[in-house]
């Protein structure tokens, strides 16, 4: 209620100061309206004065002209006589219209009150000067009916009248120029009449626009007026309503407390008798309370008690739980293994290619911002399983072995030095890096001096092992490298590193594959490998791209024969282990090769593609496989036709830039793993007792091959730091 008459007090407040500024308005209006009829006053005034003027005027003109001018003007004095009482016959029609409207009811009637007297006023006065000129004009024709006498008496008077007529005439010419003056004087009045004429008709306009806004402001007053009379008796309503609320709630609530003081009361009574019966209950209790203190005061000392044998058995259940866990890790790794370990023999007998997969970390080339952002994740409980970000959705990939960045190069050999050992038993091995360009190949297979790669740690497990059988065995390790360029076999360690080579079947009837002319260095220490990979890195062909900086532009492989011989037996074992370090695949857009760089782009995309081919044919058991399509693919032949254990290290970069490369290396490596190339074959022999001169003498191939490979090379055929390396190995030899 109080907020409605706070709202109501306001809008009241509000309607005062409204009617406040209408009053205003309408005092503002009055006042000019008193300025207007002032100024109309005025200017009635001057009319009359212009009037009195031109009366006059005409009687000088009458006095000056004789009877004939006064009867050539005479009508002209009439007509504009007559013009000037119907203007004020006119004016006085809009002076009594004006008096009329002003005379409207009008609640602020003082004001018009004085409007309508002055108006009066001016009204008499107009009548009064109507009446003047009346008298003056019938003075006027009184004066012309005498002139028209006298010139009828001068008419008939002899001769020298009529020169004296003469003379009037002659004196008449200034009479008429003062006619002509009067008469523009007269046409000025007249204009000046039209002035106060439209003057009085704006006046008459502002008067009715005045009252329009007085006529609305009235009625905005009224409905204001009606609202506030409704709103206030409307609150009156509420107010009464909650006056008859507030009683009834009153006579309801002093009802209710004498219904609940009657029960207090009856209620006090029956506690009073039960006090009266409780006492002995009370003692009871007080005795109760006691001992239960006596508990309370004890009770500490049991809850330690409680808590220590609670602790000892919750921790006796913690530790059965943390042991039955651990034996249960324990199981699941040992099955886990158990299960890879009965994989990789399915895989041996079935003879699959096994795919490795390597992710290299994010390098400064890939550079900054969402484009270098990693798009590659992994299982954390499948070390085989990793998953690519690609357009928003997810896609996984199962490998045999999956290596995330942080994976070392020992970590990665350990997974491959069970293929390289079998090397020894005289089996067939290939490795072979393939991935995009700058995705980490060439680091997988040769690394770096200081955390060498596959090649040199193959060669190193060799001798190892070399070593921990040379009490029943004697063997001997020789290393070939070479390069596919531009569809063209090179050999990396001849003398002739452009001459091409040419890949032809042996001549004795194995089936197997063979260079001819391809230099072979036997190798027996570690410093021997490294002239042989040094010597190779000088002659092999790398580039710089847009996408790597040392670009691989040809197939590099390392062809590792170990030829062993069992002294006890006889047995004699020929084992191959081939290293192929392929060339990246790139997309000549990304890479910006031009000229001899776009040339051998796509001789590589060309040489990748048909191993492609190749796989795809091998997977789908196709009687036809195209082996000779491509060098490479002619070139390892063996080690994809069944008769090698095989191994593919896909390399991928996890930026976002290269998430299309990335998925086609994975698809390609999902689909390789699915080739069967058959169970695989170890070549061994058993022959008579040999010497160590036949041992090293293997094979006429071999000899000769090896002869090469000791003859000096011209200085004008390589360069000085080749030549000298080669005579490094050659004195080693």
């Amino acid at each position: 209620v109080v907020a409605s008459m706070a709202h109501l007090q306001e809008e009241k407040l509000r309607l005062q100061e409204e009617v406040l500024g209408l009053q205003e308005k309408l005092t503002a209006q009055e006042n000019d309206e008193l300025s207007r009829s002032l100024q109309l006053q005025a200017q009635v005034e001057t009319l009359k004065a212009k009037l009195l003027e031109q009366a006059q005027e005409i009687s000088r003109l009458r006095s000056e002209l004789g009877g004939t001018d006064a009867e050539k003007h005479r009508d002209l004095l009439a007509a504009e006589n007559e013009r000037l009482r119907q203007e004020m016959k006119a004016c006085e029609g809009e002076l009594r219209e004006l008096r009329r409207q002003q005379q409207a009811p009008c609640w602020d009637c003082a004001h018009l009150q004085q409007k309508t007297n002055r108006l009066a006023e001016v009204e008499l006065r107009l009548k009064d000067s109507l009446a003047e000129r009346a008298e003056e004009e019938e003075r006027l024709s009184r004066r012309l009916r005498d002139s028209q006498e006298t010139i009828a008496s001068l008419k008939s008077q002899p001769q020298q009248i009529k020169c004296i007529i003469k003379t009037v005439e002659v004196e008449s010419a200034k009479a008429k120029q003062a006619l002509c003056e009067s008469q523009s004087r007269n046409q000025y009045l007249q204009e000046q009449v039209g002035m106060q004429r439209q003057v009085l008709k704006e006046m008459e306009q502002q008067l009715q626009s005045s009252q329009k806004t007085v006529a609305q402001l009235r009625a905005q007053i009224t409905m204001y007026e009606a609202e506030l009379e409704q709103a206030h008796g409307q609150m009156l309503e509420e107010m009464q309503a909650m006056e008859e609320e507030k009683n009834h709630a009153i006579e309801e609530a002093f009802s209710r407390a004498q219904v609940e003081m009657k029960a207090v009361h009856e209620n006090l009574a029956g506690v009073r008798t039960n006090l009266l019966t409780l006492q002995p209950a009370l003692r009871t209790l007080t005795h109760d309370y006691n001992s239960l203190k006596r508990q309370v005061r004890d009770f500490p000392l049991l809850l330690q008690e409680t808590l220590r044998s609670a602790r000892a058995e919750i921790s006796q259940a913690i530790e059965e739980v943390h042991n039955t866990n651990r034996e249960l890790l324990r199981k699941y790794r040992r099955e886990l293994q158990l299960r890879k370990k009965c994989h990789n023999e399915l895989v041996r007998l079935k003879g699959n290619i096994r795919v490795f997969g390597r992710v290299r970390p994010i390098m400064k080339e890939d550079g900054e911002g969402p484009e270098a952002a990693n798009v590659v994740t992994f299982d954390a409980d499948d070390d085989a399983v990793l998953h690519l970000l690609h357009k928003g959705k997810q896609v996984s990939f199962e490998l045999d072995k999956v290596f995330p960045p942080q994976a070392s190069q020992e970590e990665v050999f350990q997974e491959v030095q069970a293929l390289v050992t079998s090397c020894i038993d005289g089996y067939n091995v290939c490795i072979f890096a393939y991935g995009q360009t700058g995705a980490g190949k060439t680091y997988t297979m040769e690394g770096t001096a200081a955390n060498p790669g596959i090649n040199q740690r193959a060669l190193q497990l060799l001798f190892s092992e070399v070593r921990g059988k040379a009490a029943d065995w004697d063997y001997a390790i020789s290393v070939s490298a070479a390069e596919i360029y531009n569809e063209a076999l090179r050999d990396l360690l001849g003398k002739e590193p452009q001459e091409k080579l040419e890949i032809k079947l042996c001549p004795d009837g194995s089936g197997q594959l063979y260079v001819p002319g391809l230099t072979e260095f036997r190798v027996q220490s570690v410093e021997d490998i490294n002239k042989v990979f040094e010597f190779g890195h000088v002659n092999r062909a790398t580039e710089c791209t847009n996408l790597n900086e040392h670009s691989s532009r040809s197939h590099a492989l390392l062809i590792i024969t170990v030829r062993g011989l069992d002294r006890s037996t006889g047995l004699r074992t020929t084992g191959k282990l081939n290293l192929v370090d392929l060339a990246g695949s790139e997309r000549v857009g990304r890479s910006g090769a031009e000229g001899s760089r776009l040339r051998e782009a796509q001789h590589i995309n060309k040489s990748l593609s048909a191993l492609g081919d190749v796989i795809y044919a091998l997977r789908s058991r196709q009687g036809h496989v195209p082996f000779r399509n491509s060098k490479l693919t002619y070139l390892l032949q063996d080690s994809l036709s069944g008769d090698s254990k095989t191994l593919m290290m896909v390399q991928v970069s996890p930026a976002e830039k290269n998430t299309s490369e990335t998925l086609c290396s994975l698809k390609f490596a999902e689909r390789v793993r699915s080739v069967e190339l058959g169970p695989v074959s170890r070549k061994a022999e058993l022959t008579s007792w040999p010497s160590q001169e036949q041992l090293e003498g293997d094979s006429p191939g071999t000899a000769a091959s090896s002869s090469r490979g000791h003859t000096s090379p011209s200085p004008g055929q390589l360069s000085g730091r080749a030549a000298s390396i080669r005579r490094k190995l050659q004195t080693s030899g």
